[in-house]
């Protein structure tokens, strides 16, 4: 079997990632294929991606048997060709991404998760930033992420620490949207990610750039970008359909353009 599954149904492009007995541990064939997935995704087909993992977990992060091959990769391969490349892709796809995290979600594991747009939880999932254990630092975009979703200071001891923070305590405290029951899990999950897809995607793709930009912008910068986007997202189809169906008190029909 593959280790990264790929389906498109009803708009929606579906990763898995697929080494369940393993965790769903990145290694290099794994993380090679989750990029060309990624890439897949842009297609017209896909409008909105919903990433998950196989089995019990999400993902626990890095194989650390292939870090420890003398013959591996290396880290610096890891960083710069594994995972920098994956968070880049994630947060320029110009469509939404739900983060389904079914278990553990460790590691680099934990901070793809969080850089996806939405990000929902099964109740007997857990987030743990697994890297002082071993004396490393946050990668994969969780120093950057984990500090604006929650704060300076939780994310501080959070990564210091090491702690698993349960599903429940990551929705209290911000660093997720939403907690299902293990039960009704992947059906709410799949909903959110159906919703998302029947909607004006290209203006969903606008509010995605523009909250990206807001992280480096001062109030007057963003208020000119707001400005910039809002004037293309009153130049697409989806648009006008909105309006007309608004004032014609009929569902609109949204193509994504």
């Amino acid at each position: 079997m593959s280790s990264v599954l790929f389906e498109i149904k009803d708009s929606i492009g579906f990763i898995t990632l697929n080494r369940p007995d393993r965790l769903n541990t990145f290694n290099r064939e794994m993380a090679l294929l989750f990029q060309e997935k990624l890439d897949e995704s842009k297609s017209n087909e896909v409008r909105c991606v919903y990433i998950t993992g196989a089995g019990k977990g999400f993902s626990a992060g890095q194989d650390l048997s292939e870090v420890a091959d003398p013959n591996g990769p290396g880290m610096k391969k890891i960083l710069s060709e594994h995972y920098n490349p994956v968070i880049k892709k994630i947060r320029g796809l110009e469509k939404p991404v739900v983060a389904a995290v079914n278990g553990v979600a460790a590691g680099a594991g934990a901070n793809i998760a969080l850089c996806c747009d939405i990000v929902v939880s099964a109740q007997s999932a857990s987030f743990i930033q697994a890297f002082s254990k071993i004396g490393l630092i946050p990668d994969s975009g969780g120093t950057y992420f984990l500090p604006r979703l929650i704060g300076w200071q939780k994310a501080s001891a959070i990564m210091m620490l090491g702690e698993k923070i349960p599903a429940a305590d990551a929705e209290r405290m911000g660093m997720i949207y939403k907690v299902f029951s293990d039960e009704t899990f992947s059906e709410n999950a799949i909903n959110i990610a159906t919703f998302l897809a029947a909607m004006p995607t290209k203006g969903l793709a606008f509010t995605k750039q523009i909250l990206s930009l807001s992280f480096t912008n001062n109030l007057e910068q963003q208020l000119e970008q707001e400005d910039i986007f809002q004037q293309k997202a009153a130049l697409t189809e989806d648009y006008r359909e909105g309006v007309k169906a608004f004032l014609e008190k009929r569902k609109p029909g949204f193509k994504g353009l």
